[in-house]
């Protein structure tokens, strides 16, 4: 299909309005519940007092502001789709946003500014024997400034809006690939969502993987999940961007009404549970010759989570000491292994690291 005609056809699968609302409108509209901010994506709100006291100031120095992205569902009720780092600091300094648990959040105590140093210390209304609140002028001052509020409407095709989700909030606010997949798998199906975070919990699993806090906390162990089981079910096109393939990848797992979450749990489990047997946190380390060594490898945890779950009963029937020995060797000899040494060093890219090395997994791992 020529490109004119590939754009005309996806431009019709997004229908959209869009118009300027004032901000005393848009707080109204969240205290009666008529704008939705998914807990998964509220989790995400992390201004710190400088980026939200700024925020403020542009309302108060009445500097033009970027547009709010929401999608209508049947309801009527929009969702927030992007700009939740601005309408969540001023929800938060009105003091009437929720946290994730449905209580109020503390109203927000700005910082002084070069502009408007006075700002120091002041709040929407006023502490307990105390003079700084900022007043109903100013109060009415934000509520009467204008934001643009862009509406994906319902009649949209449903992909439209995780796409749009997605394009809009990657990159955003430092957040990794995975935390914006989180928000999109809860929109697709919140109870695959909790089955993914709930594997995420298994104690061999997190001694295999060895995350630090600090990649834990992005969620790199969620998106370890997500490529386990896509590399699993849904093949690898040659040339697609890894993190484009996952997100396509959940999208078909958590709409796959034929997905079995019971069958595939156990195979999980099963699966890091033998590498946790037989090597531990050395799971998915280089082999130096002498022992496993190093931090964790991407391409190892590729090729030997899948190539052992694809395998996984085969292994099982060894009984416990073979299969240790066996997944042990393997690992071993997968440095010796032409295709792996070849598309796993450094300056591999993971585009040609995934088309060459899936394919290998399960044969490599057979018994």
């Amino acid at each position: 299909m020529p490109l004119d005609e590939e754009i005309v056809l996806a431009r019709r699968e997004i229908v959209s309005d869009g118009y300027d609302m004032s901000v005393g409108e848009l707080i109204n509209l969240y205290r009666d519940n008529e704008i939705r901010i998914h807990p998964e994506f509220q989790r995400l709100f992390r201004w710190d007092q400088t980026r939200k006291t700024r925020f403020i100031e542009s309302l108060l120095l009445a500097l033009p502001l970027p547009p709010i992205f929401v999608y209508q569902g049947a309801d009527g009720v929009w969702e927030l789709i992007d700009g939740l780092q601005r309408l969540s600091t001023i929800l938060e300094f009105a003091g009437v946003l929720r946290d994730q648990t449905g209580e109020l959040r503390p109203s927000t105590t700005l910082e002084g500014t070069r502009f408007l140093p006075s700002l120091v210390d002041k709040k929407w209304e006023a502490s307990e024997n105390e003079d700084n609140g900022i007043g109903t002028s100013l109060q009415l001052q934000i509520k009467r400034a204008r934001m643009r509020v862009e509406i994906l409407k319902q009649e949209s095709d449903p992909q439209a809006k995780y796409e749009l989700f997605q394009r809009l909030n990657t990159g955003g606010q430092n957040l990794s690939e995975q935390e914006i997949r989180n928000c999109v798998g809860v929109m697709l199906n919140p109870n695959f969502q909790t089955w993914l975070v709930t594997l995420a919990n298994n104690n061999a699993f997190k001694t295999v993987i060895n995350q630090t806090e600090t990649a834990i906390e992005r969620q790199s162990h969620v998106e370890l999940i997500v490529r386990f089981f896509s590399f699993r079910h849904v093949i690898y096109r040659n040339g697609l961007d890894v993190h484009e393939y996952l997100d396509d990848a959940l999208v078909k797992l958590a709409t796959d009404t034929e997905f079995d979450t019971d069958s595939e749990a156990l195979v999980f489990a099963q699966t890091f549970e033998q590498l946790n047997l037989a090597l531990g946190e050395s799971a998915f380390k280089r082999w130096n010759g002498a022992e496993f060594t190093g931090k964790f490898l991407m391409s190892v945890f590729e090729v030997v989570s899948l190539g052992v779950s694809k395998n996984i009963e085969a292994i099982a029937a060894l009984g416990e000491e073979t299969s240790k020995a066996f997944i042990r060797e393997r690992c071993i000899a997968l440095w010796q292994n032409e295709t792996f040494t070849r598309n796993s060093g450094a300056g591999v890219r993971g585009t040609s690291r995934l088309a060459n090395l899936l394919p290998m997994a399960e044969a490599f791992f057979r018994p």
